[in-house]
């Protein structure tokens, strides 16, 4: 039989002070005797507590609290600058950088174009990038850097995958090496799977929300809170994938779960090589150029496919259209509808998901109109009927989510620092 082993006084304080952040950083600022009773400690542990971790920094006061009886409480909060976080969101086009403080409030923000060319140095422009997303922030205390990106790292390797598109990242252990190069931890995910951690920590498939401070997202469904199960589509330019099994990503061998617009389709050619040609059925039926060109056949135009598509949604309400115009458009949006309710058919088959979230900017321009008819195209083609709704986070999901996994991994450590 094991035999526990008793907790020894500096645990017990560890495990305490750890405690009282938590509690500080979603509801606070507290007085003492609050933070006593929302943790169950003594008073007196309290201010044993509260002096200590004041002197190791991470909390601050923050005036008093008057009006309740008794004398006037003093009140205490989380140090927002005892760490700092970045999160970068990587296309073709441009790295945008978000630097956030320990509570999550974002201190600054940099956007950087990317020439798209192959000779790019991914050290040198994210080193760009950061650096003017965190100006004024001492760079000891930036603890985490998590860069969302249009490929998958294959944990073998470390080596990046699935990006042709995004010239110049394609180095052996690229984390490794732009962690060497920067100073500060740097983790690399995949955008839609950072999309997904967003949806899941304070989106369609969360129940708390981010905690305060942190890009706050539309009030979530709570009819769909705590979802553990759940898959998320993304389609813009390309068309990708997240899946969330028990609560967690599922990234697969290689990385490459939830890349399907490599995956084969009914009504689009059967694609070989496609190491080679980067490209597969799911993408050339409901890709962003594929999109576009089916909006305008149908007579809606655009420069862009969110672009098109938002006015085949505006045309297909029926309200200030005429009715010619209408019915060109619900033709348009059924049929994209029948396109990604036949790729999610087999996604259902496999996994049977709680709950399916369409984000990107195409299918956010198609609106609450394609969402209606995806699901009804789906349920038609399944046995299983989960749910599809359209992402609740406000804002880019990819900076959300990069955000989030990065104040995750630091306040677990920051948390944690006054352990023995």
């Amino acid at each position: 039989m094991t035999v526990p082993t008793p907790g020894t006084p500096s645990l017990l304080r560890a495990i305490n002070d750890r405690a009282a952040l938590e509690v500080l950083l979603t509801q606070g600022p507290l007085t003492r005797p609050q933070l006593a009773g929302l943790t169950g400690i003594s008073k007196p542990t309290a201010s044993q507590l509260l002096a200590r971790l004041e002197d190791a920094g991470l909390v601050l006061r923050d005036g008093v609290r008057e009006g309740l009886p008794g004398r006037t409480a003093e009140l205490y909060r989380v140090n927002p600058a005892a760490a700092y976080v970045a999160g970068l969101d990587v296309t073709p086009a441009r790295i945008r950088a978000v630097a956030a403080d320990l509570t999550g409030a974002v201190v600054g923000e940099h956007t950087l174009p990317t020439p798209s060319r192959s000779g790019v140095d991914a050290v040198a422009r994210v080193r760009a990038a950061l650096d003017a997303a965190t100006a004024g922030i001492p760079r000891d205390r930036l603890r985490r850097v998590v860069i969302g990106i249009g490929g998958a790292v294959d944990p073998t390797t470390g080596r990046l995958g699935y990006a042709a598109h995004i010239p110049g990242w394609h180095v052996p252990d690229l984390g490794k090496l732009l962690t060497d190069a920067l100073g500060t931890p740097v983790s690399i995910e995949n955008d839609v799977n950072l999309s997904a951690l967003a949806e899941l920590a304070g989106g369609q498939a969360g129940d708390a929300g981010f905690a305060r401070g942190e890009p706050t997202p539309h009030a979530p469904r709570t009819d769909f809170a705590g979802v553990k199960d759940f898959v998320l589509l993304w389609v813009a330019d390309g068309v990708g994938m997240a899946v969330v099994l028990g609560g967690a990503l599922h990234r697969g061998a290689t990385g490459g779960a939830g890349e399907i617009g490599y995956m084969p389709v009914a009504g689009a050619p059967l694609m070989r090589d496609v190491r080679r040609t980067h490209t597969g059925g799911v993408h050339t039926l409901t890709g962003g150029s594929a999109v576009l060109k089916l909006m305008r056949a149908h007579g809606f135009g655009g420069r862009d496919p969110g672009t098109a598509l938002s006015r085949a949604a505006a045309a297909a309400a029926g309200p200030g259209s005429a009715p010619e115009a209408t019915g060109r458009a619900r033709e348009a949006l059924g049929e994209l509808a029948t396109r990604l309710g036949a790729t999610l058919a087999t996604v259902v088959a496999v996994l049977d998901p709680q709950l399916i979230v369409l984000t990107g900017e195409v299918l956010m321009a198609g609106g609450d109109a394609l969402r209606e008819l995806v699901e009804r195209e789906l349920h038609t083609m399944t046995i299983p009927r989960p749910p599809v709704r359209l992402s609740s986070i406000d804002g880019n999901p990819v900076l959300a989510g990069a955000l989030h996994l990065a104040l995750g991994e630091t306040r677990d450590e920051v948390f944690s620092s006054t352990a023995p």
